[in-house]
């Protein structure tokens, strides 16, 4: 596949630092992780997720992009809150993300974020190799997750992420 499937956000970035990554083809309707670890047999450890988090009740808000395994959950309430600075802090929703990255929810990545800070669980680095979002619903990346690091904006922490309730990730849909 050829970086003409990316977004040229994302295309540009990986070009500028000089990032190795394979891009994947992904149907649109398949880009949510848990659909596409399904369908294209990838592990959802495997799975890195991009979230933009946003700031309430500060102006102008505070915004960040975060990388967490497809096997845990971004813990914005307490550890993301922290490293903002700030009281109040959500998930942004699909159209804050859309004007802070250009980029569609399914495949948002950071590659391509530029004015945000991006905070990066350093459980994704103890990975060979992840998937992650291609700046929009029909691409994909797949690379070796310290590829990440060549980005001048990335920090790594520790436990941004918590795991998953096993509960209410194995309960069946109603």
């Amino acid at each position: 596949m050829t970086g003409s499937l990316l977004h040229p956000l994302v295309a540009a970035s990986l070009q500028r630092y000089a990032v190795e990554a394979e891009v994947l083809e992904c149907l649109p309707e398949l880009a949510d992780t848990a659909a596409f670890c399904e369908h294209y047999g990838v592990p959802l450890e495997q799975a890195a997720n991009t979230i933009v988090v946003a700031s309430r009740k500060v102006d102008p808000p505070v915004h960040a992009a975060c990388v967490v395994l497809g096997t845990t959950r971004l813990d914005v309430n307490t550890r993301v809150r922290a490293l903002l600075g700030v009281k109040r802090l959500s998930f942004a929703d699909a159209d804050a993300t859309r004007k802070l990255t250009d980029m569609e929810i399914g495949g948002v990545t950071v590659f391509g974020i530029e004015t945000l800070p991006i905070y990066v669980d350093a459980a994704v680095l103890t990975m060979p190799r992840v998937v992650m979002g291609g700046g929009n619903r029909s691409s994909k990346l797949h690379l070796d997750p310290r590829e990440l690091l060549k980005l001048p904006n990335v920090e790594v922490v520790d436990n941004l992420a918590l795991p998953r309730d096993p509960e209410l990730t194995e309960r069946p849909a109603s």
